[in-house]
């Protein structure tokens, strides 16, 4: 079995934001571990936690499914570092009307 599948870094940004960023597969696997770690979330629940998906090389139905518990747990999320292949997904899905998608202009990579 691989040593780590994927890593989850949480930071704090200012005004009690949280951004998530994951690297690595998201998939059946490993997607419990989001689930895990938004349980644990430090945010307030005002502002929507960054999910930054920048370091995903692989997402399937079971990290959409995650994504929706993050969605669930968090109160909204906004997705950023959408590759195309996981933004077709979201389109076909009906999940890119529910999950926000912040895109290039939009990145919050910028502040932090």
């Amino acid at each position: 079995m691989p040593d780590q599948l994927l890593t989850i870094e949480t930071t704090r940004l200012a005004a009690g934001q949280v951004r998530m960023r994951l690297t690595g597969e998201l998939d059946y696997d490993s997607a419990p571990e989001l689930i895990a770690a938004a349980g644990e979330l430090p945010g307030d629940g005002d502002a929507p936690v960054l999910v930054d998906l920048t370091g995903v090389t692989l997402c399937d139905s079971s990290g959409l499914s995650a994504l929706l518990v993050v969605h669930r747990t968090a109160g909204a999320i906004r997705l950023t570092g959408v590759s195309p292949q996981l933004q077709r997904m979201l389109d076909r899905t009906g999940l890119s009307e529910l999950l926000a998608v912040a895109y290039a202009d939009d990145d919050v990579r910028a502040i932090g």
